[in-house]
């Protein structure tokens, strides 16, 4: 079993509060997201893994057991062609939960006229495969938002 940890601080609101269809309609897949804290931050690996994906705006982790994990760092954020983040490791790169691979402002990207809210999503997955899933409450990064069996 994986569990997935929060890569920012915030509060979780659950994807369906995400402000745009493809995730608060889970199309991308199940998962939580994250009202980030309005300050100058790292979000961190949620998983023990490799980065398979890698763009400013958002980053693929996939653990030993092949789960993929999505942490997309605000919404429409790709039309902002990677100013305000800066990429802390490479495609290919091992991390470890908790591993600073992005530092971003979540400020900056509501300055822009974009939702700073983060999205974290398991890939190839379905609902059910999820455990408990954290929909509310301020977490920290590192604490659990699910678990997938």
């Amino acid at each position: 079993m994986t569990t997935v940890t929060s890569p920012l601080a915030g509060r979780a609101i659950g994807l369906a509060a995400v402000p745009d269809p493809v995730f608060s309609g889970a199309m991308v897949g199940p998962g939580t997201a994250i009202d980030p804290d309005r300050e100058p931050s790292e979000a961190v690996s949620p998983v023990d893994g490799v980065v398979v994906s890698l763009h400013p705006h958002a980053f693929v982790v996939v653990d030993a057991e092949g789960h993929g994990v999505l942490t997309h760092l605000g919404i429409d954020t790709v039309q902002l062609n990677g100013e305000g983040f800066e990429l802390l490791v490479n495609k290919g790169d091992t991390v470890t939960r908790g591993q600073a691979v992005v530092r971003w402002n979540p400020a900056a990207v509501e300055e822009a006229g974009k939702s700073p809210v983060c999205p974290v999503v398991a890939l190839e997955a379905t609902a059910d495969s999820l455990g408990e899933v954290r929909e509310d409450g301020e977490v920290k990064a590192g604490d659990a938002l699910f678990s997938w069996q």
